[in-house]
């Protein structure tokens, strides 16, 4: 019987908890969004005000996160990673309780602070823990955990909570976030929790300093764009289809599906594309590029709606490539000793782009532009090709790629 070598247990064991990890923290982020319809008939508030819990997490999320990279490489990812899902655990099972519906803000702020680590935590631990031939695979697994996290959360949540109630449902959903920490932090030694490797050096890099280099400023500005690109489609792509296409909302909601799941496969087949190639800036400039000439093309020709659907798909696959060549680029350009404060700054980007992209495309579709907002999203895509290229010249030395 064939055994798998020390390095591959070692490697999948924390691929797997970082993974379960993220998943959690995606699970989360939508675990009030099913319940609104509920809250808004108990509690009588409007849906303005619904969406106001969502922004503050958002906020929160973004501004701490950029913090939460030096607590990374100051005191560990691994005990940073436990407190944010302990945080966010605990502020959805307390949501569960409130007797007035403005406790809900406060909460949402203290989930949004767990929500923050992951990424900075995720990332740091997977580039120091997994051996460099297995690194995008392990960030393709992060996304597609991520992903499944979002899949999951809806139809979970919303099923408890039309059965048995919302509170019960969002409690009893805190209790399996603890259960997983405590599952998870079983491993600590595995996720590097007693070594602290980051602390040895988070000493040498002045934030200031080391966020104003050119790769990481760069790396910043892919992110956000990307994330406005990415938050335009998945909040006005099925009411641009509708207009341009005059289809129905449940025959153009399978454009949004469609782009998710073939996103979702293009994440997976990226993290191995990667691990066969040191040339990540040309597997992201391909992935990007493709993404926004499909993009442009499907919002600006006459095709039948069936067309559009297959260019969606494709540029959903496209664009999920790039996901794990992005990572290992700005793995590759964050100094030694780094990574959590690195990480940490260019993914607040994500936050940024999320918040501010659904204002630009929304005022399009006020005016009546909906092959625009198509447009928008290809010129947005576009706009990271010069980013990929900066944070290419300004990163390390890539190590060899190896097909283990």
């Amino acid at each position: 019987m064939t055994t798998l070598a020390p390095t591959v247990r070692r490697d999948s064991l924390v691929i797997g908890l970082i993974g379960a990890a993220h998943f959690m923290s995606h699970f989360f982020q939508l675990a009030l969004a099913p319940v609104f319809p509920l809250l808004k008939d108990e509690f009588d508030v409007s849906w303005t005000a619904l969406g106001g819990i969502t922004a503050v997490f958002y906020a929160v999320s973004g501004v701490c996160q950029a913090l939460v990279g030096v607590w990374c490489d100051r005191y560990g990812a691994a005990r940073v990673l436990y407190m944010g899902l302990a945080l966010l655990a605990v502020s959805i099972a307390a949501a569960a309780m409130v007797p007035y519906f403005w406790m809900l803000y406060p909460l949402a702020a203290l989930a949004g602070m767990g929500n923050s680590v992951f990424h900075p935590a995720d990332l740091s631990i997977l580039s120091t823990r997994v051996s460099h031939g297995r690194l995008g695979r392990a960030y393709s697994v992060h996304g597609l955990s991520g992903t499944l996290g979002y899949a999951t959360s809806p139809a979970v949540i919303g099923t408890m909570a039309y059965t048995i109630g919302w509170r019960p449902a969002l409690l009893i959903a805190g209790v399996v976030g603890l259960v997983a920490l405590l599952l998870i932090s079983r491993f600590d030694a595995a996720l590097g929790g007693g070594s602290n490797e980051g602390g040895k050096a988070h000493q040498d890099h002045a934030y200031g300093a080391l966020i104003r280099q050119p790769g990481i400023v760069s790396g910043f500005v892919f992110f956000a764009l990307a994330a406005t690109a990415g938050i335009g489609f998945q909040s006005f792509g099925v009411p641009a289809m509708i207009s341009i296409h005059e289809v129905p909302l449940a025959v153009a909601t399978t454009g949004l599906t469609v782009y998710l799941l073939a996103q979702a496969s293009g994440i997976f087949a990226g993290g191995w594309i990667v691990d066969w190639t040191s040339r990540h800036d040309i597997v992201a400039l391909i992935g990007m590029g493709l993404a926004a000439l499909t993009m442009a093309v499907a919002g600006g020709s006459a095709l039948p709606f069936t067309g559009v659907l297959a260019l969606v798909a494709f540029a959903g696959f496209t664009a999920g490539t790039v996901g794990p060549a992005r990572d290992m680029l700005i793995r590759a350009a964050a100094p030694e000793g780094a990574t959590g404060k690195v990480f940490g700054f260019v993914y607040s980007g994500l936050d940024i782009g999320s918040c501010l992209g659904p204002l630009a495309f929304g005022w399009l579709m006020d005016h009546d532009s909906p092959r625009l907002v198509f447009a928008a999203i290809a010129l947005t895509m576009a706009l990271t090709l010069p980013m990929v290229i900066t944070v290419r010249r300004n990163a390390k030395k890539p190590a060899p790629a190896t097909a283990d």
